[in-house]
Order: structure tokens, then C-alpha cells, then sequence
């Protein structure tokens, strides 16, 4: 640019042919145009203060100005401007458009001096584009405009030619004497390649600008896939603790290092249900009671592979265990039950049903050393007599619930002894055992009694049933079943006096509509009735209880098939 307007074009040359000679180098990439606001939007409203002033060589022909000392090739351009008489500095010459527009170096526009449009009184530079106010930012890839690169390049060609042609002309003027001046030489091919440069970053300066202008100027946020392991470990275990013992194991466990860890936490070990499954082994016992001495819970049913040696190592190793379940294990005897007992003097819950080798041997162990159970299920278990079964009633005053199936060897001692010793019983159960209206009789004194099962007792009378019901005023179900001697007369007084009774079962009893149609007209509580086998049921019968009962929601008539 400074070359045109110099007075000595030869100097101008050899320092070209210096320049050429010198190892140019490599262009900047495109992405340093986008680094800030484009500079061909601003407004120079003031200058930089002046660089100082240096005396210039000896060989210029000229007087030696203050800039003689200036370095480098941006003060070479302004010394060589700055150089010019005033007559070249009007206001169409192309370095005043320069200077106006921004285009000129910081150097020479110092050099220069403040210059701004009379009138106009500014202190900072402005820009006109659109989020000029932002920071500086790495450069974003937009769609390119087309139209405005169209009409921006007939632009800065008509500005390049014109000024160039003013330039020269003002270089004409100021030649002194009349003297034309030297033509310009071809441009190098330097030169070409960084005219190109700046064809390039003109095109990159014609982007469309935003709508939003900060946009361009923020990092793109990777957007966050919801991810489940991102919640809280607590919510997680809480997720987990619905699922069962095979889900968690079988499936949940294997998704991932971090479940498999939460699957391990001890609180899904405490409560173990490992109830038929063969692979269970004395073997694997031990290794969860060695990893998680915490289980309070167990359930090994149906687990043909487990005896009395891993039953002892759990209890061992368990002494918190609150609850014991192995229902159907005929390969367990005494010693599991004894070693349960001495080792876990906290359990609450003992269900050892059909477990043939069970004595009164521990039974004996329970009544003596587990003095906080409250749920006992010993039913089909066939050498347990009422020796047993007296200890256990005088040495767990905290019995809730006991249930007795089919054991042949109790009799009404050990209902008596129940009654007598355990007032908080609220659920007994003495199905087909060797029990009279003597024994169950004595049941009228347990105020708490919720749920009885007199199910196939043989010598029960309707007198017993009917004292029973009006004694016990919580009882909310009865089970009758296989009770042949049980008439209407006793179903009407049950209506009458079961004033929160629920449930009645009378599968298999000698009863007729008549005691249907009590139940509808005196019952104002009772919500599940079965008369399944009842072969003196009728359709009339049923019909009569469905339109007068008002809280019925259950009626069994299976195999009532008389019309």
C-alpha cells in the first residue's frame, strides 16, 4: 500500500527483492479472522498514542525526519507516508479512507495522529455488527451469504482500484517538479499468495450473521443422555430392594461392575429366600453367612441338599437370625433345630413343617433358650407329642401364632397349656389333631384371638363353636371345614354373635339354605362365605343371601349341585 505513494520506487524494490529473499512465512489459518470482531465494522474514533521519534539515515536525500529509526515493516510503510506533502492527505485520497475505515496499522495510525470527521466526538471504537459486545471466541462454522459475499466483492475491488488509482495520482501530484513517477513493478508472487489470503479472509468476514449473537461464541454443549446410574446410590438400593433374590442375582448383577456392587450391599442379605433351589448346598451356606453375618432372615424349603451341617455353620455364623423357614426338608432332624435354638436365642419365627425326623428333643431347645418367638409352625411333624409342645407354651409367653397340622401325638394338653401360658395368641390352628370340644374350650379365654382354624376336628360340638364365638369378640375368621356335625342352628348363632367376623368357612359342613339365609339377614359384617360340597345348597339359598346381605363380596358353592 505504502509503495505507491513513496517518492524513491527503486528503494521500494530493493527492499521487495530483500523481502524475497527471506524466508516468508507460512500463512495464518483462516480461523484467526474469527477470533474477535471483524475489523473492517469499526470506527476509529481515536488514535494510538505516537511511537517515539528517530532521526533517519544519513543516505535519504530528504531532511531527516523524527521517524527515521523505525524498524519494522509497518513503520517503514508510515515512514514512507508520513513522508508525502499535505497535498496528498485530502479528504477522497485513499489513505484518509483508510485511516477513516480502520484498514490502517495501529503504528501508523499513531504516527498520524487523531483523525475523525469534524463534529463527531467519540472515545472508544464501536462496532456495528450485530454481538460485537461479546468476548472473543474460537470460530464456529456458519452458512455463508451468498448475496452479501456478491455484493462485498465488487466493493472492496471498486475500493482497491480506486484507491490505488487516487494513490497514484496523489504520487503524481507530489512527484515535486513534474516529474512522473516510476510504474509499479509486477506483483511478486509472494505477494499474489497473500493477496488470495486476504481475498480468502474477506469471504470468511461475509458470514450471515446470528440471530442470537452469542451463539457462535459459546462451547457446544454435549447434550446428556438420562443415564440411571446417575441417581443416588440410596434410590438405586431402594429400586433394587423390590426386586427378587433370582432377578437381582440372574439379571440386575450382570448389567454392570457398579450394580453388581450395589446387588452385593448386606441389605439384600438379610433376608434370604433360597426355597427350591437344589443347587443350594451346605457349601454355599457358608460362603453367605461368611460374607453377610447380618441375614435375619432365611428360607431354604424344598432344599434337598442342605443337612444339619450347614444349618449349624449359618447358625453360627448368624447369631442375629430372627426368622427360620425349611418347610419340607426331611433330611434335617433334631441338631439343625437345637443348633438354631442355642445360637440364635433372638428368633422370632420357626416354620419347620414336614420334617419327619423332628422331635420333642428340639422343641425342648426352643422353649428353653428362645424366649422372644412368636410364630411357630410344626405341622405333619409326626413324633412331636404334647411334651414338647407344653415347654415351648411355658417358655415363649410371647406366642402369636401356632400352627398344628395333622400331628396325631397333641391333644387338648397342649391346647390347654397355649391357652393358659400365651394370652397374646392371636392365630391357632389345630387341624386334624387329636383335639375335643374339652381342649378347645379353653380357647375362650385368649381376648385377643383373631383367627381360628378348627378345620377336621372330629369330636367338636356346635356348643363349643357358639361359646367360642361369643367369648372371643375380635374373631374375624373361622374355618369349620370337614365338620360334619356343625348344623344351621350353629351358623345362625355364629351370624348373630360374630360382631367383626369376616370370614366363614364351611366347606363340607351339614348345613342347609336356612343357615345361607341367616348369614344374609343377621351378618352385617361378614364378607367371604364357603359352602363348597354342601349338598343341601340350592340356587334359593344363594339367591337369598346375594339380595340381603350387604357386605358379601365372596359366595363358594363349588360341587353344590342339588337343584
Amino acid at each position: 500500500m505504502g509503495h505507491l505513494l513513496s517518492r524513491e520506487a527503486s528503494s521500494l524494490s530493493r527492499d521487495r527483492r530483500c523481502r524475497r529473499r527471506r524466508k516468508v512465512p507460512p500463512p495464518r489459518s483462516r480461523s484467526c479472522f474469527l477470533r474477535g470482531p471483524c475489523m473492517l465494522c469499526f470506527i476509529v474514533h481515536s488514535a494510538s498514542p505516537p511511537a517515539p521519534e528517530q532521526p533517519l539515515p544519513a543516505r535519504d536525500p530528504l531532511p531527516p525526519p523524527p521517524y527515521a529509526a523505525l524498524a519494522t515493516a509497518e513503520q517503514r510503510a508510515a515512514r514512507r507516508l508520513l513522508c508525502l506533502p499535505p497535498a496528498a492527505w485530502e479528504p477522497r485520497s485513499r489513505c484518509q479512507r483508510l485511516l477513516l475505515s480502520g484498514l490502517l496499522p495501529s503504528p501508523v495510525r499513531g504516527l498520524l495522529g487523531p483523525a475523525r470527521p469534524p463534529g463527531e466526538v467519540a472515545s472508544e471504537m464501536v462496532c456495528k455488527r450485530k454481538g460485537a459486545g461479546l468476548p472473543a471466541c474460537p470460530p464456529s462454522k456458519q452458512p455463508r451469504c451468498a448475496a452479501a459475499a456478491a455484493g462485498a466483492e465488487p466493493e472492496a475491488g471498486s475500493a482497491a482500484g480506486g484507491g490505488d488509482a487516487s494513490a497514484r495520482g496523489a504520487a503524481g501530484d507530489s512527484g515535486g517538479g513534474g516529474q512522473p513517477a516510476s510504474p509499479p513493478p509486477p506483483p511478486a508472487p509472494e505477494e499474489k499468495g497473500e493477496e488470495k489470503e486476504k481475498e480468502r479472509g474477506g469471504e470468511a468476514g461475509c458470514e450471515e450473521p446470528q440471530e442470537h449473537p452469542g451463539d457462535g461464541c459459546r462451547e457446544p454443549l454435549l447434550a446428556l443422555t438420562p443415564n440411571i446410574n446417575h441417581l443416588p446410590p440410596s434410590i438405586l438400593l431402594k429400586i433394587f430392594s423390590n426386586l427378587s433374590l433370582n432377578e437381582r442375582c440372574l439379571s440386575v448383577s450382570l448389567v454392570c461392575k457398579y450394580w453388581r456392587e450395589l446387588c452385593l450391599d448386606f441389605q439384600f442379605w438379610k433376608q434370604l429366600d433360597l426355597s427350591s433351589r437344589q443347587q443350594v448346598t451346605d457349601e454355599l451356606l457358608e460362603k453367605i453367612a461368611s460374607r453377610s453375618q447380618n441375614v435375619t432372615e432365611i428360607n431354604i424349603s424344598d432344599c434337598r441338599n442342605v443337612s444339619d451341617k450347614g444349618v449349624c455353620i449359618l447358625a453360627i455364623k448368624c447369631p442375629g437370625l430372627l426368622r427360620y423357614t425349611a418347610y419340607r426338608c426331611k433330611q434335617l432332624s433334631d441338631i439343625s433345630i437345637i443348633a438354631v435354638a442355642s445360637q440364635c436365642p433372638l428368633l422370632q419365627k420357626v416354620h419347620v413343617g414336614n420334617q419327619d425326623r423332628l422331635t420333642d428333643e428340639g422343641l425342648k431347645q426352643l422353649g428353653s433358650k428362645c424366649r422372644e418367638l412368636k410364630d411357630i409352625h410344626f405341622g405333619q411333624c409326626y413324633k412331636i407329642s404334647d411334651e414338647g409342645m407344653i415347654i415351648i407354651a411355658k417358655g415363649c409367653g410371647k406366642l402369636q401364632r401356632i400352627y398344628m397340622q395333622e400331628n396325631k401325638l397333641v391333644t387338648d394338653r397342649s391346647v390347654k397349656a397355649f391357652a393358659e401360658h400365651c394370652p397374646e395368641l392371636q392365630y391357632v390352628g389345630f387341624m386334624g389333631c387329636s383335639v375335643t370340644s374339652r381342649g378347645v374350650i379353653h380357647l375362650t379365654k385368649l381376648r385377643n384371638l383373631s383367627s381360628l382354624d378348627l378345620r377336621h376336628i372330629t369330636e367338636l360340638d356346635n356348643e363349643t363353636v357358639m361359646e367360642i364365638v361369643k367369648r372371643c369378640k375380635n374373631l374375624n375368621s373361622l374355618n369349620l371345614c370337614l365338620n360334619w356335625i356343625i348344623n344351621d342352628r350353629c351358623v345362625e348363632v355364629i351370624a348373630k354373635e360374630g360382631r367383626n367376623l369376616k370370614e366363614l368357612y364351611l366347606v363340607s359342613c351339614k348345613i342347609t339354605d336356612s343357615a345361607l339365609i341367616a348369614i344374609g339377614r343377621y351378618s352385617m359384617t361378614v364378607e367371604t362365605v364357603d359352602v363348597g360340597w354342601c349338598k343341601e345348597i340350592t340356587d334359593h339359598g344363594a339367591t337369598q343371601i346375594a339380595q340381603s346381605s350387604k357386605s358379601l363380596r365372596y359366595l363358594g358353592l363349588m360341587r353344590c349341585d342339588k337343584d
